[in-house]
Order: C-alpha cells, then sequence, then structure tokens
C-alpha cells in the first residue's frame, strides 16, 4: 500500500500553513493603509481623503442666489462630504465633517423656509423619531432655534440634534450627533464668516 501523502498524516501541517497566511494577509492590510490598529480614534486617524469643502461651497456661491458662507474651524474638523439638493422650488447647500468628538456634523444653507428645510436635516424620522423643539439659543448675537430627534426631554449624545438659524436672506441648519460644544463652534464659525463672492 502506498504511503498517505505527508498533509494528511498530522494536522499540525495544516495549522502551520493557515498561521502563515494570516500573517501575510494582516502584513497587506497593514501596508495597503486601509486598515489601523488601535484602542481610540478620531477624526485625524481616518485614511480617507478629505472633501474640499472650498471649492464645493465656491461652486455652490458661484450657482446659487443666496449668500454662502464657509466656516473657518480647528485643523482636527475633518471635512468629508459635500452635497447640493432640490428644496420646493430652490436649493440647498450641504457639507459635513467629522468632528473631534468623531461625530458627522453637517452644514446647511439655503433661501427656503425653516418649515421647507428642518425635513431635510433629519432625514430618517421612522428610524431616529421626528424633530422637536427643545428652545434657543444665542450665538454671537443669532438666535438659534434647537430641536432633537425622538425624546426631547432626554436628549443624551449620540442623537440626532439640529439646530436653524434664520440670517434673513439665508436660512442655516446644522444637524448631527455631535455634542453642543462642536455645535457651537461651527455656529459661531458661520455667523463669523463672510458670504463667498458669487457671479449672480
Amino acid at each position: 500500500m502506498a504511503p498517505k501523502p505527508r498533509i494528511l498524516n498530522d494536522s499540525r501541517d495544516m495549522i502551520w500553513t493557515l498561521l502563515a497566511l494570516l500573517v501575510l494577509v494582516a502584513l497587506v492590510v497593514v501596508s495597503s493603509r486601509n486598515c489601523s490598529v488601535g484602542l481610540h480614534g478620531n477624526a485625524s486617524d481616518d485614511k480617507i481623503p478629505p472633501f474640499d469643502t472650498h471649492a464645493a461651497l465656491q461652486a455652490d456661491a458661484a450657482t446659487m442666489g443666496f449668500p454662502i458662507r464657509q466656516p473657518l474651524l480647528p485643523a482636527d474638523w475633518k471635512p468629508n462630504s459635500g452635497t447640493s439638493a432640490n428644496v420646493g422650488a430652490t436649493r440647498v447647500s450641504t457639507v459635513g465633517w467629522i468632528t473631534p468628538s468623531g461625530y458627522y456634523l453637517g452644514l446647511s444653507q439655503t433661501n427656503a423656509t425653516e418649515e421647507a428645510l428642518l425635513p431635510t436635516l433629519s432625514p430618517d424620522p421612522d428610524k431616529e423619531g421626528t424633530l422637536s423643539g427643545t428652545g434657543t439659543r444665542e450665538i454671537e448675537g443669532t438666535r438659534w432655534v434647537t430641536y432633537v430627534a425622538g425624546d426631547r426631554l432626554a436628549p443624551d449624545k449620540g442623537v440626532r440634534k439640529v439646530w436653524v438659524a434664520n440670517l434673513g436672506d439665508v436660512r442655516i441648519g446644522l444637524t448631527g450627533k455631535s455634542d453642543d460644544a462642536d455645535f457651537t463652534t461651527l455656529a459661531r464659525s458661520v455667523v463669523q464668516a463672510k458670504p463667498l463672492p458669487s457671479r449672480r
């Protein structure tokens, strides 16, 4: 009777082969920089290239019929997205950042009414709950109306919040699950910013 192939003699050979393959896969993943190892993370750890909010807001300022502002934010705020969409008969410009606390915080600008803007700031009411008013805040002389999705009596961190301000010719909406300090930072930066040049 012919001897069995060596691979069938001992399961240890298979284990060593699998371990070698796992080490090889780990080396490939780490060297590709698509994976990092650590016990904590923040916005600066993300390897995804940042979104160019300046170019996006400049383009919106050039084509939309209302003032667009670009807030000056700390370096550890990572811009990650931008869109423009229809709101009734007008448009809304939206850009977003990952804050140092690791949450997304979006900025929407439009000449639509607050009532028309609000549904765009809470896109999933079935999952998160409907928006309820929680009061107002005064930041840099501007009044912000505040909302929370779900239970307005227990607006915990990690629950969607929305702040809206009326600057006369434009409505500003902030939305995300970040803390009030991040909302205040963005609100102050928007109010302090001058409108970008428009070609209209």
